[in-house]
């Protein structure tokens, strides 16, 4: 598989509205996990991931006690997955992971970003089929086959595991995810993971080159300036 995993917020946090949608989004997707999971991480897994997550992009501990508080009060918003898939502008496509409590105006908004990067939207299903939906741990490490040995005495089924600059890559099925980081975790005592997340990785790369380029970088600003909008997942390679 490689390294073919993406930064999702490599244009985020360049400005303070920018880090301020980043913490929108965090204290949207905390709230979620709290009100399903339960408030407390070390019994919700998801939600100290989350946790640790948000801290390693800098978002204040305010933010994130706001929206276990909030969750913790049980009312406001009910916010629900969307996700939306597509072709993107040079044949690319597209997923659109969202958290919305009004899927009608999140729907619209998000076809308003295709349509207006002439693209299409697609139905379910459209283009998730050439991505993998993979858990992806990273962390320091030199010894990626006994790492390895570690997964599979935990039965962990390990898509791929790499080991280049001192880091250890592991990919493994994103239903595999808690299993693969209680494994490591428990071999190796407290790890600070530098990737610690799951992701759609694609499974091929269309070159973007062009106009294309800057059509593409449109379209996804647009679609980064939506509040309901989580996640985007791409298999855009662009060419300069």
């Amino acid at each position: 598989m490689g390294r073919a995993y993406q930064n999702r917020k490599e244009s985020m946090a360049k400005t303070s509205d920018a880090k301020a949608k980043v913490y929108s989004k965090y204290g949207r997707e905390i709230y979620v996990v709290a009100k399903k999971g339960g408030l407390d991480p070390d019994g919700n897994l998801a939600l100290r991931s989350l946790i640790d997550r948000a801290k390693k992009d800098q978002v204040p501990g305010h933010v994130i006690d706001k929206a276990i508080d909030k969750a913790k009060g049980g009312g406001g918003e009910d916010f629900d997955t969307a996700r939306y898939e597509g072709y993107g502008p040079g044949s690319t496509m597209v997923i659109v992971d969202c958290l919305t409590d009004n899927p009608n105006r999140t729907f619209g908004d998000v076809r308003q970003a295709f349509t207006k990067t002439k693209c299409k939207i697609g139905t379910s299903g459209a283009v998730s089929h050439m991505f993998d939906h993979s858990a992806i741990l990273v962390f320091a490490g030199e010894d990626e086959e006994a790492i390895l040995e570690v997964l599979m005495e935990a039965d962990v089924d390990v898509t791929d595991i790499e080991c280049e600059d001192g880091k250890i890559t592991v990919f493994a099925p994103h239903t595999e995810y808690f299993k693969a980081k209680t494994a490591i975790t428990e071999a190796l005592g407290e790890v600070d993971f530098d990737v610690d997340e799951i992701q759609f990785i694609p499974q091929n790369t269309t070159e973007v080159k062009g106009d294309d380029v800057a059509l593409f970088d449109k379209f996804i600003d647009m679609l980064n300036e939506l509040d309901d909008v989580q996640n985007i997942y791409h298999n855009a390679e662009i060419v300069e």
